[in-house]
This record gives C-alpha cells, sequence and structure tokens, in this order.
C-alpha cells in the first residue's frame, strides 16, 4: 500500500471543521483513506451507492441523533446531494452543545452537486480538500524507473501497482468505459457514450495544447456550445484540467484561450492505446504526455490559495505553468523532457515581461543546478519538496 500525504491533512481539517469533503474522481484512493482514519476515530462508514446505506440516511437527522458520537463518512455523496441542506441545523445544534468538529467526512467523486449543494447550506462549516492520484513523492522517491513507471501508467493505485503494463493498461480501459457507460448517465447529462469517448480520446491527442473549440466541434460535428458542455462535465468529474492562461495587462498581445490536459497520464495513454514505455516515447503525444504529467504533480503539493497559470504570447513568448502565490511573488516553470535541458528564448521573454521571483525548469533528471539568469534546472520531485517547503 502506497502512503498518502493527504491523509494527515484529512485529519488536520477534522480537527478545526465539523464536515471534511475529500474529492477526487473513482478509484483514486478516497475510501482507503477515510478507512484508515476510521481506525483511529469512532466511525460509521455508508456507501451511499448500496441502496441500504442510502435508505439509513435518507432522514440524516434522526441517523445522526442515533450516532453523534461518532464521526458519520458517507462516500459517494453526490448520490444524495439533499442531504445538505439539513445539515447545517445539525451542526449548528451540535456546536451548541459544545461539539464543533470532527462530525462528517463526505467522500465525493464528482464536484458537480457536492461542490454546489455544500457551498450554498454549508458555508463556513465545511472545509473542502482534493485528492489527486499518488504521486512522485508518494511512489518514485526520485528514482528514475518508478517515474518512468508513474508516468506511463498514471497515479491511480490499482493501475500503478498492477503486475504488468498489460494488466494496467486493461484496468484503465476498465475504467475509462466505467465512467461512459455508467458514472457520466448517474450525474443526468444525456451524451452518448461513443461521443463522450471520442471527446476524451480528442483531448488525449491534443494535450497540452491551446483549446481550439471550433476544430473539436468539427471533428465531432457538433456546435460549440456543445463542445463547451463536454469539457465543463469533464472538469467537473476532476478528469480533464483547463489551464488558465495569465492575462493580465502587460501591455501586450497574450493568448487568452486555455491550455487543455487530461489529468491523470495514465489514463492519457490508455485513451491513445500507448501500453509501454517505448511504445510512449515513439508516441507524438509525449512532450504533450510529460508536460501534463509534471503539472499535475506539481499542483498535487500546491496550497490551495496558489493559482495556476500559462503564460503565451502571439510572438512565441511562453511559460508552462506559472504558481502566483500572491501578488508580488511568482514562480516562472518550464518543463522539459530532455536530461540536458537548454531554455528558448520564449521563456527568457516571458520571464522578463511577468518578472518572477523564481525561475526553474524541471527536467528529466535528478541533479539540481543553475543555468544562469536566476534559473534553476531541478527534478520534479526536487521542485514539488521546494514548494511543500513553502507551506
Amino acid at each position: 500500500m502506497i502512503k498518502r500525504r493527504i491523509e494527515i491533512a484529512v485529519k488536520e481539517a477534522l480537527q478545526r471543521s465539523p464536515s471534511v469533503a475529500l474529492i477526487g474522481p473513482r478509484q483514486v484512493g478516497k475510501t482507503t483513506i477515510a478507512l484508515n482514519i476510521s481506525e483511529s476515530i469512532p466511525s460509521l462508514y455508508l456507501d451511499l451507492e448500496s441502496r441500504l446505506d442510502l435508505e439509513k440516511v435518507r432522514d440524516i437527522a434522526a441517523f445522526h441523533a442515533d450516532n453523534s458520537d461518532k464521526l458519520i463518512i458517507l462516500d459517494e455523496v453526490q448520490r444524495l446531494p439533499e442531504i445538505f441542506a439539513p445539515l447545517r441545523g445539525i451542526i449548528d445544534k451540535e456546536r451548541r452543545k459544545g461539539h464543533k468538529t470532527g462530525q462528517f467526512l463526505f467522500l465525493g467523486s464528482a464536484s458537480i452537486d457536492l461542490l454546489q449543494q455544500s457551498s450554498e447550506s454549508l458555508a463556513g462549516r465545511i472545509a473542502y480538500i482534493e485528492l489527486f492520484p499518488v504521486d512522485a513523492l508518494e511512489y518514485t522517491g526520485n528514482k528514475q524507473e518508478s517515474l518512468n513507471t508513474l508516468w506511463l501508467r498514471g497515479g491511480f493505485p490499482e493501475s500503478l501497482l498492477a503486475k504488468s503494463d498489460k494488466n494496467s493498461m486493461e484496468w484503465r480501459l476498465d475504467f475509462i468505459k466505467t465512467y461512459l457507460e455508467r458514472d457520466v448517465p448517474q450525474l443526468g447529462p444525456r451524451i452518448p457514450a461513443e461521443t463522450l469517448e471520442r471527446f476524451w480520446t480528442m483531448l488525449a491527442h491534443n494535450q497540452g495544447t491551446v483549446l481550439n473549440a471550433a476544430k473539436l466541434a468539427r471533428n465531432l460535428d457538433v456546435s460549440g456550445v456543445t463542445i463547451a458542455r463536454y469539457l465543463d462535465l469533464m472538469c467537473d468529474l476532476l478528469l480533464v484540467r483547463r489551464l488558465k492562461p495569465w492575462t493580465f495587462n502587460i501591455g501586450k498581445r497574450l493568448v487568452r484561450s486555455p491550455k487543455i490536459y487530461v489529468r491523470d497520464s495514465g489514463i492519457t495513454h490508455a485513451l491513445l492505446h500507448i501500453e509501454s514505455y517505448n511504445d510512449l516515447l515513439g508516441h507524438p503525444v509525449v512532450g504533450g504526455s510529460w508536460e501534463g504529467f509534471v503539472i499535475e504533480n506539481i499542483l498535487s503539493v500546491v496550497p490551495s490559495r496558489v493559482q495556476p497559470f500559462y503564460y503565451g504570447t502571439p510572438g512565441g513568448a511562453e511559460i508552462d505553468l506559472i504558481l502566483e502565490f500572491s501578488a508580488k511573488e511568482k514562480w516562472a516553470i518550464d518543463i522539459k523532457r530532455s536530461s540536458s535541458p537548454s531554455l528558448s528564448k520564449g521563456f527568457h521573454t516571458a520571464c522578463a515581461d511577468i518578472k518572477p521571483k523564481r525561475r526553474y525548469v524541471v527536467y528529466s533528471g535528478t541533479d539540481k543546478f543553475t543555468l544562469g539568469e536566476g534559473i534553476t534546472a531541478i527534478s520534479l520531485s526536487g521542485l514539488m519538496q521546494e514548494i511543500l517547503r513553502q507551506e
């Protein structure tokens, strides 16, 4: 079993907030973390995909009254979004009794209803934590072979820890099929599974490129509005990332469309039928895949207050990732798959435009060294550790 860093954060959140929502896609490890926590805290775990458990909590006030001395863990809580409305009164009642923290732990594999309903009903009474797939610090320890495996298979635990690349691929293909045929229809949108799979695959082929909604619409023979709806859905399911452009006024024309990434590299490769590491190295998507993999790993350790962007101009000035810690502190991060990184003129020009406090190049090696002009070459895990030291 891989020890997940976020488990400590969830325990700390339960000590300061009456309710905590742990959000992440299916099979990413939320239930395992909740069950680990339940071993040290008197708890009651219910899976709302079970009809019996679902019936138990339809009258949540009565259920809580019978179990008020326990942490109530509700898995797949998006199946019962109406549960959040009465929880405000329950939490406030317990607060008056002096029970201020650690009453509910919600697990959700979709952010749509969960975020909407809970934010309206439980403002000031809930903490949100997103669980990313397994990252480079949790799995590799800066070992190159392990990092390559993580990149190829992605960070879903069952895919990553499979006995072979073939078994890993089969798990990911089943994961994709389950989302398309079961999970999306449960959320309401009436989108044919075949159409959504084609859309998802197109995003994988265009990994890390600026969104061209018109081109996607032509290829799928749908409208631009429909493309926007599909993209919203995939982002809400935490399967696709829309990386916003940095567009603050600096007196230049800037690229203003987001970059799009399939968030888990293993899912990207499954959609493109890339089964082995050698196949990946010879595939046209290799550069975009590495970029997306690095970005997701970095964002898995970035505090929620930090805003991520990319920067681009029509003239070619570009920064792959900007982390804005505050108005006065920005980090510029360039991403290279090479073991001997060299920087383009576009990165230097972009840094002159936005004036970041720190400048990094993440590359595939393990050493840390300077490239001049305040730029540091660093490994992925090395940069992740630098970020964690900022908290």
